[in-house]
């Protein structure tokens, strides 16, 4: 009996294109595979496609397994704890077999205003219940569907919201009566994320330019068709996005343009919808300011979070009638190296602060009710890796704060923090279904030293085996990075991860610098041209989990998704050895042939990230030496599996697709495997079953590539 041939890869053609800039020429292959609507491209895609199904072909059980494992963990019947605004409480619930949530909301008891109705268990519908969307029927004749915004008026009675059904981030936008059920005639259509209303009549938009950065805010007043909207703002800075929003207090609308780096703020009394937005501080390169409306004492403030003294950020006030410069604002949270600001929220009777310290995101409240600004005190809590924050507090007036919080070992749990009597109160615990003991589990953070002796935390989730602290032997582990556009990556529960730590994985994330979790300058010390530091710092955390005994480089494998995926590319040209495999999802990897194409979408905002190689030679020459797809060299590389997403507006599906391509044609050894969701967009598949199967998809990859063992 012949045995079954072994498949074969997809070889892409290759069609020369020389790249000319800065007296640089690059040559380059598979150019040709930007061309979605080319034949040529949609073949070589599905190629891949059927090339990654038989080269996974094996996992099948491992994937089916590691599905039924996630399904089975989740409470698929349930809803959330509702949230009050206005006279009504809003929630969601998901339903058994169904992909998408239920929108609905019960009317408030007069009687009890701050008490949300008890969860059932059984996650049946409230007495009372209205539906507002049910986004199972939304979305029964599309393949892809998300959406964008759901707003609803103060008085409860119109709903906007809006839906892509593509996976382009494309969005049309409808009004629900919610008292009579109907549509109104109202159709918006081509507008970005978000809607807010303005009183009962307008709702300001936002619309997209050919390069995806929302440049526009347009106000549509109800019962006028879609041609009679007003432009009310246009920025015309290609470095500056544009957002809408209104304050708590629904005093004000604010119209906010920024850049990575520089930001500014328009406001219009909401009262006055037909007004004109004025500016409250001009916009200075590098200064970026957030803006907070609170009464103190009974008069009306300015709460400033501001970088204008420090790079840690502080927070000042002014009258709002009388708006001092930036510099001038009198002081509430002075800078600190040790302390980095993120922002405020301003209630009718006390404010919160939230900052990061020691790696870790915190809150702290103010009393507003005097006559001053009362000093902050911070909330506790018992675990050293946590995360908190405020989740669902629309109302004003509120005497309580909802609140969530999480970690790697303890489910998400909301809670609402009545600030008068400084209690904690638990609404709910996530329910993972099946059994569990957050004492099976332990969570601590390791230090690694970087190339430069900068310390780097790495975050560690492990399972304790027969109470033993500390594992007897390496382990099979996945490593976790980001490290872009100060974002943090805080501690959280994932019933996804428990199919991983019971096999016997390590999973841990390295902190490196290009994130946020230490500070601003954590943030400035790996970017630009400081981005290496993000990639050796990834490098230096693998190299911590080894000598302390957690895993070993041949069990260990390395997962970025986006610019964590530039991450990965990175890593695999620089330390190859290192990783027995690595996991990209969506990765920008061809980075500097994007970021010097200006008319794709996020590319001329991009350039205050990376730097602008379009221009800057310097800066040219600093992007080449890292990106992923220019330093491809003949050598062994880790097996490696991409994931991409054809109608992704972030990162074009062509740079994985060129990356797999010039591997094979240019590594010595290797597995290189490309999946190209063909409907859908940056954040893969819709719908939370495909989205599982996705997910035990790449965990079984990784299980295997890390030679985990079934138990």
């Amino acid at each position: 009996m012949t045995a079954p041939q072994a498949p074969q890869a997809p070889k892409a053609p290759q069609h020369p294109v020389t790249r000319s800039f800065h007296g640089r020429d690059v040559v380059d292959n598979f150019e040709w595979l930007r061309n979605k609507e080319s034949r040529e491209t949609l073949d070589y895609l599905e190629a891949e496609n059927a090339y990654t199904e038989a080269q996974t072909q094996h996992l099948q059980p491992l994937t089916d397994s590691v599905y039924r494992e996630i399904k089975g963990r989740v409470k698929e019947t349930d809803m959330s704890v509702p949230t009050r605004q206005g006279g009504w409480w809003y929630y969601g619930r998901t339903v058994e077999g169904k992909d998408y949530g239920i929108s609905c909301r019960v009317a408030a008891d007069p009687g009890q205003p701050w008490t949300p109705p008890e969860v059932p268990e059984d996650g049946t519908p409230l007495p009372g219940e209205q539906v507002l969307l049910d986004v199972n029927e939304l979305a029964a004749d599309h393949e892809f569907f998300s959406l964008g915004a759901s707003s609803v008026t103060t008085s409860g009675r119109l709903l906007a919201y809006s839906f892509d059904t593509a996976g382009d981030e494309r969005f049309e936008l409808r009004v629900k009566d919610l008292v009579s059920g109907s549509l109104l005639d109202d159709h918006l259509t081509n507008v970005f994320y978000g809607a807010v209303w303005a009183g009962e009549e307008h709702i300001f938009y936002l619309r997209v330019d050919d390069a995806w950065r929302p440049h526009q805010v347009w106000r549509h007043k109800l019962g006028t068709e879609e041609a009679e909207d007003v432009l009310v703002y246009e920025e015309t800075d290609e470095r500056f996005n544009v957002g809408i929003g209104a304050d708590r207090a629904e005093r004000f609308l604010y119209i906010v343009t920024g850049s990575k780096t520089t930001s500014e703020f328009r406001v219009l009394e909401l009262e006055d919808p037909e007004g004109r937005f004025r500016l409250l501080w001009e916009r200075e390169d590098g200064v970026e300011y957030d803006v907070d409306y609170a009464l103190v004492g009974g008069s009306e403030h300015w709460v400033v979070t501001h970088n204008a003294t420090g790079p840690n950020y502080a927070v000042g006030t002014c009258p709002v009638d009388n708006v001092k410069p930036l510099r001038e604002l009198d002081e509430l949270v002075a800078p600190d190296d040790t302390r980095r600001v993120e922002g405020t929220d301003a209630y009718r009777d006390f404010m919160f602060l939230s900052y990061r310290s020691g790696g870790i995101g915190r809150l702290a409240v103010a009393d507003l009710r005097s006559d001053e600004f009362g000093p902050f005190r911070e909330l506790e809590f018992d675990e050293e890796l946590y995360s908190v924050g405020l989740s669902g507090n629309p109302e004003w007036d509120a005497p309580v704060v909802r609140i969530s919080y999480t970690s790697f070992t303890q489910p998400a749990q909301v809670l609402d923090y009545n600030v008068a009597e400084r209690t904690f109160t638990l609404l709910k615990e996530q329910q993972v279904e099946g059994g569990y003991n957050p004492h099976d589990y332990v969570a601590e953070r390791i230090w690694a030293t970087a190339v430069d002796g900068t310390q780097v935390p790495v975050s560690v989730v492990r399972r304790i085996e027969r109470g033993v602290d500390k594992p007897a032997q390496p382990n099979p582990a996945l490593l976790y990075g980001y490290g872009s556009y100060e974002h943090s990556t805080d501690p959280y529960f994932s019933v996804a991860r428990l199919s991983l730590l019971d096999r016997g994985m390590v999973w841990a994330c390295a902190h490196v610098r290009g994130g946020g979790e230490m500070g601003r300058l954590w943030y400035d010390n790996g970017k630009m041209m400081s981005k290496r530091n993000t990639f050796t710092d990834f490098i230096a955390c693998a190299d911590a989990l080894v000598e302390r005994g957690l895993t070993t480089y041949d069990q260990l494998v390395a997962e970025g998704g986006s610019a964590g995926g530039l991450l990965m590319g990175a890593v695999a040209n620089l330390a190859p050895e290192k990783f027995a495999g690595i996991l990209a999802i969506v990765p920008f990897v061809d980075q500097l042939t994007s970021i010097l194409m200006p008319e794709l979408p996020l590319t001329v905002t991009e350039w205050e990230e990376w730097g602008d190689p379009f221009h800057d030679p310097e800066a040219y020459d600093y992007i080449a030496s890292y990106s992923p797809y220019e330093n491809l060299e003949a050598k062994q590389y880790p097996n490696i599996l991409a994931v991409t997403s054809l109608n992704d507006t972030r990162v074009l599906y062509v740079e994985p697709a060129k990356w797999i391509a010039k591997l094979r044609q240019t590594a010595t050894g290797g597995t290189f495997l490309l999946k190209t969701e063909m409907s859908a967009g940056h954040g893969g598949v819709s719908g939370r079953y495909a989205r599982w199967k996705q997910t035990a998809f790449e965990y079984a990859w990784v299980l295997d590539t890390a030679g985990a063992v079934e138990r």
